[in-house]
Parts: structure tokens; sequence; C-alpha cells
């Protein structure tokens, strides 16, 4: 089951993640922990990190360098007006989704 959950994640991976970024900024890490606390245990860090590469490049999130105790400064992420929008977007079309696996699942009515 593992394989396939990690198969479906990567269809919806970054929408997550934009949602949670819809409700505060983060950075790579805190997004990560934030995963896990969810129960997506096998998510890497490097996983969110290249997605977080991504939707910066897209123009969905706005990047803050911030000063880091320990190390470089770190990249905080926060969704943006576009990224709001491309959310939106996401949520409507995961509901046209699971209404139809929902259907299907309940033998096609």
């Amino acid at each position: 089951m593992a394989k396939l959950v990690t198969e479906m994640l990567k269809g919806t991976l970054e929408g997550i993640i934009l949602a949670f970024l819809s409700g505060r900024a983060a950075y790579g890490y805190e997004i990560t922990a934030w995963l896990r606390e969810q129960g997506f245990s096998d998510i890497s860090e490097g996983t969110i990190y290249a997605l977080l590469i991504r939707v910066e490049k897209r123009g969905l999130v706005d990047v803050e360098k911030v000063p880091s105790e320990k190390g470089p400064p770190r990249k905080v992420h926060s969704l943006n007006a576009q990224g709001r929008e491309y959310l939106e977007e996401f949520w409507t079309t995961w509901s046209f989704l699971s209404e139809r696996l929902e259907q299907l699942r309940e033998g096609g009515k």
C-alpha cells in the first residue's frame, strides 16, 4: 500500500503544501514536520524542497529569507494571490475527482 500512497501523493502533494501555506508562512522543514505529524511519514525533506522550488518558479509563493540561529538564512514561503487562485482550482478539481471516485466506489450510481 505504501507504494500506491506515494504514487497518489505525487499528484496531490503540491496542493496539500499550498493549502498549508494558505494558513501561514513556513519554511521547508516546518512543512515536512507538519506532514509527518499528519501521518505522511515517508515524505523526505528533499521532496518538499524540490516542490517548494517548483512552486516558487511558477510564481505561486513569495519567498523571504529570514536569518537563522543555526546556519544560513531560511527561505520562508507564503502563498500569494496567484497561489490562492491555483489552490482554489486545485480544490475544485479535487472535489470533482473525489465525487466521481465515490460514485465508482458505490457501484456507479
